[in-house]
């Protein structure tokens, strides 16, 4: 894969992290619907939880910008992709584009496999 082609990739999936992580901070409300019921009741409250949830969009989409060690941050941003549309099924006319994002991040990580 070229240069250019990776780098795209990595803009691309990072914005993908990023949006929700400021969504989480600016519109709480729009985001709190897709935390799925089993994570709601672990006890933290749900502004915790989104907290959480931001920090760890931060943290992917910073790590996947960065390129190093570019496998596992783009599994884990696919195998999280994966799970918002699993468990948010009967939203997939919303979510369907979180599937490409998820192959599109596992393009990155077999391309960049050693």
């Amino acid at each position: 894969m070229s240069k250019i082609s990776s780098l795209l990739l990595r803009v691309g999936l990072s914005f993908a992290f990023l949006y929700p992580a400021y969504g989480f901070w600016a519109n709480p409300n729009d985001w709190a619907g897709y935390i799925p019921a089993f994570v709601t009741n672990v006890g933290l409250s749900e502004g915790t939880l989104l907290l959480g949830l931001a920090a760890l969009h931060i943290v992917i989409a910073l790590w996947i910008l960065s390129g190093w060690r570019i496998v596992i941050p783009s599994v884990a941003a696919a195998l999280f992709l994966g799970s918002v549309v699993y468990f948010n099924w009967s939203q997939v006319d919303i979510l369907f584009r979180d599937i490409s994002l998820a192959l599109a991040a596992l393009a990155l990580a077999f391309s960049n496999r050693r």
